[in-house]
């Protein structure tokens, strides 16, 4: 089978490499992906790629509109949201109003892909109709977000979605003239941050997974898409002098183009070595490619159809089944409510909650641009020019690190403490009772002693003025 995602092309270069079968054009490139078969990799200066190939591949771009428009979709969340907000301006278009079932997937992807096609077609035979259309619908969310029924954000996105599959698909519209009628949305939400005693009855649900997540989360900054490329090998425990963990380096999106590090303290790297410890008890085989976070199974070695649940046989947990998990025990513990009528919004964020909480806490403590840098953020120009050591922001992240803290190491530690003190405190009070007692039974020995030598000294006495 032969995939090939296209550009609009102008002039051939050189590949960069032969033994990849890349075809690189001067503004915008082309990507073939062939079967692993020797012959297709040979170079054939003039006659590989020709003219009359690329019209045809062109073609094939043509035909699935929708497909250049996922293409373009990098993260998980992206994957999920960015489809079904086109296919809500379609239908508000009436393009294709088949009725079907939600539930059916195949059904869904068959539609927006009909939707697709038939906008483009029109759109591109006559632009002006493209452009009104798309006016309409942003008229109609501003409509809404008046009512206070969606926020002036919703509305940037969708107005994203839309620009970037008309984008993928070369239908050059005026963007800044739609652009500039969109609302001014608020760059920040007015949620809160999850506390931190909420934090803890989250992780008293039953499921091992959730205290590794929360606390490499609060304790990281990690974005929720991270999870979908942690691997076991992208922790690395940080020692101190004295051997001991202090806390871990974590490689966040690791071989790809965002790749970057931040820290989790020393109670996540223990919460996760426990988890791992428990894999590796019921027969998984654990290597450092191994996921940080998998499916659960059975303690049992049943099989199930295809594996499934099986210990020995893990499953990569998606950040989407990590985002249920979380969603699941908080309703279950009591910390999250149905909304009620009016409301649009939790009081936090369930998963974005936790990156909020640890900006929040290690700004108090660290120097604000590490706190960008370990969050994975640009510092603009001072990403060309501050460059400091993983040790100086090592050092600066244990300044913050006891305020990332499921459970309060130092509190604990003084309760301890104080309980150590008020035992002392107990034995010496004893002590000093059962040295009274000593003394009061050795000075009432003493009288007693004293009173016997007198009744002997009288009877010794009476028995000498008797006998003559």
């Amino acid at each position: 089978m032969i995939i090939r995602t296209y550009y609009r092309t102008i002039s051939l270069l050189e590949p960069p490499n032969p033994q990849q079968y890349w075809s690189f054009y001067s503004t915008q490139f082309i990507i073939l992906v062939y079967p692993m078969t020797e012959s297709v990799y040979e170079w054939k200066n003039d006659e590989s790629i020709t003219e009359n190939t690329i019209k045809n591949d062109n073609m094939i771009l043509d035909d699935d509109p929708l497909g250049s428009f996922l293409y373009a979709l990098k993260s998980s969340e992206a994957k999920r949201q960015y489809p079904a907000r086109l296919m809500k301006f379609f239908d508000y278009l009436e393009i294709d109003n088949t009725p079907l079932d939600s539930k059916d997937k195949n059904a869904v992807k068959t539609k927006l892909e009909n939707q697709a096609r038939l906008f483009l077609e029109k759109g591109k035979t006559n632009e002006k109709w493209a452009l009104n259309s798309i006016l309409r619908f942003l008229e109609y969310l501003k409509t809404r977000q008046q009512i206070g029924e969606i926020k002036a954000g919703t509305i940037k996105n969708y107005y994203r979605s839309i620009k970037l599959f008309c984008e993928m698909n070369d239908l050059s519209l005026r963007w800044k003239r739609i652009a500039v009628g969109l609302p001014k949305a608020r760059n920040s939400s007015n949620d809160r941050t999850p506390t931190i005693e909420e934090i803890r009855k989250l992780v008293d649900y039953p499921d091992r997974r959730i205290k590794v997540i929360v606390s490499m989360m609060m304790s990281s900054g990690i974005r929720l898409g991270a999870w979908d490329y942690l691997r076991l090998k992208d922790v690395i425990p940080m020692l101190d002098e004295k051997r001991n963990v202090v806390a871990a380096k974590l490689i966040v999106y690791s071989g790809e183009p965002e790749e970057y590090l931040t820290f989790i303290s020393s109670e996540a790297y223990n919460f996760l070595n426990e988890w791992i410890e428990f894999r590796r008890s019921y027969g998984e085989q654990i290597t450092e490619n191994s996921w940080i976070m998998r499916d659960i199974w059975q303690t049992t070695n049943v099989k199930y159809g295809a594996n499934w649940g099986l210990a020995t046989i893990p499953k990569k947990l998606e950040s989407v089944a990590i985002k249920r998990i979380i969603d699941r025990a908080l309703r279950i513990q009591g910390i999250r409510h149905n909304l009620t009528e009016g409301q649009k919004r939790h009081e936090f964020k369930a998963m974005h909650g936790f990156r909020k909480y640890f900006k929040s806490r290690a700004e108090q403590r660290m120097r604000p641009i590490n706190v960008e840098i370990l969050m994975g953020h640009s510092v603009g120009v001072s990403d060309s020019y501050y460059r400091p050591q993983e040790k100086e922001i090592l050092d600066d992240y244990l300044k913050a690190v006891d305020d990332l803290l499921i459970y309060d190491n130092k509190n604990i530690q003084k309760e301890i403490e104080d309980l150590r003190h008020k035992n002392e405190n107990n034995e010496y009070i004893i002590r000093s009772k059962l040295q009274e007692k000593d003394d009061a039974y050795i000075a009432l020995s003493d009288q007693v002693m004293r009173l016997m030598d007198e009744i002997q000294l009288l009877k010794n006495s009476n028995q000498g003025s008797i006998n003559p």
